[in-house]
């Protein structure tokens, strides 16, 4: 196994209706369920929002290494990760997730090299390839 860079621990209490904190106490989040999943929809985050959140930023750290190693400015652009359940709570529940990039002032092919080099590289698309569903989408750069 390679050599540990980082490490992170948070734990739960109360599953999806509870308290989710890191060991540092830098993330401690509440946790509600949504209404479409029979819950009270109440103010509190939950894991596919932390999920995406830390896929998003991951994904646009990868774009920005790829872009640097290719040179290329890559200063205007942003990516958006949607996690969402699928299936039925019957048969079981998957994730999938939806990878959506703008990257200005850049030609598109060159952007979509970066992107599908990102892909191959974020540690968050390289542990859900092959178990989850993945699309990765290049948005016009002007597109909100």
């Amino acid at each position: 196994m390679a050599d540990t860079l980082y490490s992170s621990t948070s734990t739960a209490w109360g599953g999806r209706a509870g308290r989710a904190a890191s060991e540092d106490g830098r993330v401690d989040v509440n946790l509600s369920v949504p209404k479409s999943m029979g819950g009270d929809d109440g103010p509190g985050t939950n894991p596919e929002q932390l999920f995406a959140t830390g896929y998003a930023a991951c994904f646009h750290s990868a774009l920005k290494s790829a872009a640097r190693r290719a040179k290329v400015d890559v200063s205007d652009s942003a990516v958006s990760v949607t996690i969402s359940l699928v299936g039925d709570l019957t048969s079981g529940l998957d994730l999938a997730a939806r990878i959506e990039a703008q990257i200005g002032g850049v030609d598109r092919d060159v952007a979509q090299q970066l992107l599908e080099a990102a892909h191959a590289g974020c540690p968050y698309s390289r542990a859900t390839r092959n178990n989850i569903s993945q699309e990765v989408i290049l948005l016009e750069a002007d597109a909100e």
